[in-house]
Order: structure tokens, then sequence, then C-alpha cells
């Protein structure tokens, strides 16, 4: 599943964020983010519980208003404006948790995830085209949504923001409380969309390995601000990508494991 770099190093960013100061009351969440995302890639953002990356997604969609910096997408200043006018821009918000419509069927999900479109007459071949990406969803298409499983929903919670037929997804935690296997499937249907679609990602995920093979760019984040950059084959071989993240302790000259050795980005 390794991802190959679709575009241009220097292809237009489709999302860029300046500087992004993000708060819950009295506390800092995000200190001065400053990411982009290339139009056709794949991104992701790295990092542990707590270290803001849902925070980045909110305030990316609306849903956090920041009290520093700006958020541009495709070129247009979208900083703290309403959600609903995001999404109707083509950015698309996979929350953490999924989210779906519970007491609504799996067909009722999707065609609220096509709700502000104005291209009616499009929507049953897209539903056609993600049924196609999850064949599962189609067989239980009648089926209240909160009665999948958690894998089912994931995949119900994708392509709810495929229908909206966005530019940008923005997919947060994607693997969250899935099993290795689901994981994998997972991940591979995001790939897919990317390459056959078009479409942009931005992904935030605490299993690193997964999203380093899945991306093209990734960020890391600790404590609220970036701390490395760069092509996610390039972080793969970083050795604190490699211990941190991936859970790859690095022998010493003698052999021992050096299990406290400190980041080096600090």
């Amino acid at each position: 599943m390794n991802a190959v770099l679709q575009t241009a190093p220097d292809a237009e960013p489709v999302l860029r964020l300046q500087n992004i100061e993000s708060s819950y009351g009295p506390i800092k969440a995000i200190r001065g983010v400053s990411l982009q995302v290339r139009r056709g890639e794949i991104a992701t953002v790295l990092g542990s519980n707590g270290a803001g990356k849902t925070t980045i997604l909110k305030t990316i969609s609306g849903i956090i208003d920041p009290r520093k910096g700006s958020v541009h997408f495709k070129g247009d200043n979208i900083t703290a404006h309403d959600p609903a006018a995001i999404v109707r821009r083509g950015l698309s918000h996979v929350p953490e948790g999924r989210e779906v419509f519970p007491l609504l069927s799996v067909r009722d999900n999707l065609l609220m995830g096509a709700y502000t479109r104005p291209d009616r007459d499009a929507v049953a071949k897209d539903m056609e085209t993600v049924y196609g990406y999850f064949p599962i969803l189609d067989e239980r298409k009648d089926q209240d949504a909160g009665l999948l499983s958690g894998g089912q929903q994931q995949m119900l919670a994708i392509s709810r923001a495929l229908m909206a037929n966005p530019e940008l997804i923005l997919l947060d935690e994607p693997s969250l409380g899935l099993s290795p296997r689901l994981t994998k499937e997972i991940f591979e249907i995001v790939v897919r969309i990317n390459r056959e679609r078009g479409t942009t990602i931005l992904l935030v995920e605490q299993n690193a390995n997964m999203a380093l093979n899945a991306s093209d760019y990734g960020y890391v984040l600790e404590n609220g601000r970036i701390v490395m950059e760069d092509r996610c084959a390039v972080l793969r071989e970083k050795d604190d990508i490699k211990e941190f993240y991936l859970g790859m302790k690095a022998d010493s000259v003698r052999g021992e494991r050096r299990w406290k050795k400190k980041k080096t980005w600090r």
C-alpha cells in the first residue's frame, strides 16, 4: 500500500494554514501551526493522543474558530467561516468517532452527504460509485446505520463525505477502534479514492505505520506544534520516527536498547 507521490513538489496547494492558534477556553491546543496540502495528494499529521491533531481539522472545517492565523482553501480565506459554507466550497470532514445518523438508513445517511449539492441528477451515479468502494453498504442500504459494526460505520462516514463530491476530505482517526484487518481495508480504499478520483486528503492518525505508507507528505505534531515535516518516504527512514512512532527501537554500538533516547527535534 506504499503511496507514490502523484504531485510535483511545486504543485498548487489546495489548503494552506498559516500560524494557526486554537484553544478550548484557556487551554491552547495548537500553537502556531503552519502547513499546506497540495492538490491531489494525501497528507498526514502524526501525533500522540492529545497532540492537537483533531483540533487542526476542526479549525479547518469551521467547527472551532482560531484565535490567530488563517486558513486558505483553493486560494480563498475561509478562516472561521460557517461549516456549511465550507462544505459547499468542496471540503468534507469525516470526524473522529464516525458520527453517522444512527436512526437513518445507510442510504439516507448517504443522501444527507449529498444534501448541499446542486447537481442532483449525478447523486445516484455517485451512490453507485461508493457502493463499489464498500459493497457491504449496498447490501445493508436499508438497514439503520446504528446497527452497523464500527468498521461499517467508518465506511459509511467516508462514503457520506464522498457524496458531497468534495475536492478535499479531512479524515480524522479512521483506524480508531478497528481491527488490523479492517484498518488495512479502510486505508486501501482511501488510497484508491485518492488515486482514482483525484480527491485530496488530509489524514490525522495515531497509527503511524499505516498513515506513512498511505500518504505522500507528512507532518509530526507534538504539544500543539509541528516539529518535523517531509515526504513520507523520508520520514519513514528517520530514526526518531522509527523509534517513537513505529516502535522500532534502534540498537546502540553495545547492542543495548536506547530506551531513554530523547527526540532530536526538541
